[in-house]
């Protein structure tokens, strides 16, 4: 790479400036999803991703004075955790209805001449916005066929998580310019609301503005207002106890923990004692990091006993002593 870029740079860099670089098509890969589908990925060449990377670390300190402090996905210093805990914050103020707002396959469906228009309204560099508009375009290459990309912003790449931003931080605008309570974490979005009368008017409400001016389209069979406390958001869900708003783990997540494990201790996968505890105290690990901020300390006693279980059914008596079991936890 450091290699090709010495030889090739400075080409690259006059055909940026001149506007006549041509990004490459991405190469589509898929990954499974929790619900059971695929999500396909374009993952751009090492070129394109580095160029993509410089325009990304250009635009995000100039957009981010502009984005909405409810949104928290793909942006410096947030977190999941920092949606949850907010998301806390407006049950705690009596917001305890949601509309649980399910965007039909956001990232494959972005207008790519809304974006250029949002876009244009900020960067007034027209070799910027023609040079994101080509890799919208670039196309996408799937088991070495070339497909037309007309519409959406392919995943995979630094650039998309700030263009999926972008795009929403309008939606954002709106809400906030209604009024409403809301949090945002990528496409996952949650409007709270102190009725359900109240939930299902501003749900009937923004429908229009997100399809008739995004130009986006609402999965309005997964899309739902309910009670907070039965919706899941961001693999947990919330509940009340002595009239505070609580995390506790959504179900789906604990069975998606389950299946997991089950994968890792298969005895067909052909791995070593070791190495399979190397994995799963990294997975375990990985998780508990991420779900500490729910009530958890009575469900890893119960997770650690069904998981000593598991691992008695593969390694046998003989591996008493090297058991893995999950870390503790403050909650």
């Amino acid at each position: 790479m450091l290699k090709y870029l010495k030889t090739h740079g400075e080409a690259i860099k006059q055909a940026i400036a001149e506007g006549k670089y041509k990004p490459n098509p991405v190469r589509r890969v898929e990954i499974p999803k929790d619900d059971g589908g695929q999500r396909p990925l374009g993952i751009p060449t090492v070129i394109d991703r580095l160029i993509q990377q410089a325009i990304a670390q250009i635009l995000s300190p100039i957009y981010e004075e502009q984005f909405s402090s409810n949104s928290h996905g793909f942006r410096p210093q947030r977190s999941c955790h920092g949606a949850i805990k907010q998301a806390q914050e407006h049950i705690n103020q009596g917001y305890k209805y949601v509309v649980d707002m399910d965007l039909e396959k956001f990232f494959d469906t972005v207008n790519q001449s809304k974006l250029i228009e949002v876009l244009g309204r900020t960067i007034k560099d027209g070799r910027v916005i023609s040079l994101i508009h080509k890799y919208l375009t670039a196309g996408v290459v799937i088991r070495h066929s070339y497909k037309d990309t007309y519409e959406g912003v392919p995943q995979g790449g630094p650039l998309s998580p700030l263009l999926s931003n972008i795009m929403l931080n309008e939606l954002d605008k709106e809400l906030e310019k209604r009024g409403h309570k809301f949090v945002r974490y990528a496409d996952d979005l949650m409007i709270f609301c102190k009725s359900r009368r109240a939930a299902e008017r501003t749900l009937a409400n923004i429908i229009p503005f997100i399809e008739n001016k995004l130009f986006l389209k609402v999965n309005k069979a997964k899309t739902v207002v309910d009670y907070v406390g039965r919706v899941k958001f961001l693999g947990v869900s919330f509940y009340e106890k002595d009239g505070e708003a609580r995390v506790r783990i959504h179900p789906k997540s604990i069975a998606k923990l389950k299946a997991r494990i089950r994968q890792l201790t298969a005895r067909s996968n052909g791995w070593g004692n070791e190495y399979r505890k190397k994995k799963l105290r990294e997975y375990i690990t990985g998780w508990i990091n991420y779900f500490k901020i729910a009530d958890i300390k009575s469900l890893l006693v119960r997770l650690d006993e069904w998981l000593r279980r598991r691992i008695r059914m593969v390694v046998g008596n003989n591996g008493r002593k090297s058991k893995p079991s999950l870390p503790t936890s403050r909650n």
